[in-house]
């Protein structure tokens, strides 16, 4: 049991975030995770396309992906400049999407920062301009996303651990583990393995087995949006607040801010949408 237990706390020095290099071309676990996340939604998709449970097209949504992509892309890194580090970004604009290093010469550095918020909103602006485009209504394409969305973030999150990075704050608890990039040594809550359980597949779970039971279009969405805000809230207080930023409005990390703000949101939603069908 004991050899059992250190195996499991030095897991992450064990595991190299780059799956292969050729030159100085590397493909990272992380990047392939992101890949399988979009590919698992899309799996998910054609399967009630073709049990006959949505009227949308695989072609459609193949288009769609593409789209989605970018949206997530642009809008996470977006978000964590403006979130997460944003008089960094201010001042040096052109790393926010450009991997290198202008302040030395023209060093490549690697793009690094991504905001799950600001994603959220590059999807969600993504997915309404993609809606109107097509004549879908964006609520009810909205809802067929948001019961397959979830299980992506699974793997999102599995990238994060194999990636050793986003590690949780400093515990005594057994399961906890050391991350070869953290420099205080310290025995940590493995807090992106957390977020892969429950912001992934206990909330999909949860959304797909009620999904043919929706009540009124946009209620996945605002369930989603509130149920993802209150899962990672309450994971928050076992992962490490970014170093830059520390806590906010006391004992609050930015991340549980702005869950705050998810959760709000998706209950305004629900109500919104819930009186807007009641008048049909």
């Amino acid at each position: 049991m004991e050899s059992f237990l250190n195996l499991w706390q030095h897991l992450p020095s064990h595991i190299s975030p780059v799956l292969f290099s050729i030159g100085s071309f590397q493909l990272r676990y992380y990047s392939l995770m992101y890949l399988v996340a979009f590919a698992v939604v899309y799996t998910l998709f054609a399967y009630r396309i073709k049990r006959g449970e949505i009227a949308f097209t695989t072609e459609g949504m193949q288009d769609y992906m593409v789209w989605a992509m970018i949206g997530l892309i642009v809008g996470a890194r977006l978000g964590y400049a403006v979130f997460y580090n944003f008089s960094h970004y201010f001042s040096h604009p052109l790393e926010i999407f450009l991997p290198f290093d202008f302040s030395d010469g023209f060093r490549f550095v690697g793009l690094s920062g991504m905001s799950y918020h600001g994603g959220l909103i590059g999807v969600l602006l993504v997915t309404i301009s993609f809606c109107r485009r097509h004549n879908i209504p964006w609520w009810r394409f909205g809802d067929w996303l948001c019961a397959a969305a979830p299980l992506g973030y699974l793997f999102g999150r599995i990238g994060n651990f194999l990636n050793g990075e986003l590690w949780g704050r400093v515990t005594t608890m057994p399961w906890g583990m050391f991350f070869p990039q953290d420099a205080t040594g310290s025995l940590r809550h493995p807090s992106q393995l957390y977020e892969a359980l429950f912001e992934g597949l206990f909330l999909f779970v949860v959304l797909w087995g009620i999904r043919r039971r929706n009540p009124f279009d946009g209620f996945m969405v605002g369930l989603y949006i509130f149920g993802y805000g209150l899962v990672r809230f309450v994971i928050e207080f076992f992962r490490e607040p970014d170093a830059h930023l520390g806590f906010v409005l006391g004992f609050n990390t930015m991340g549980q801010v702005l869950c705050i703000l998810m959760m709000l949101a998706g209950i305004g939603v629900i109500l919104w949408r819930k009186r807007a069908s009641s008048r049909l």
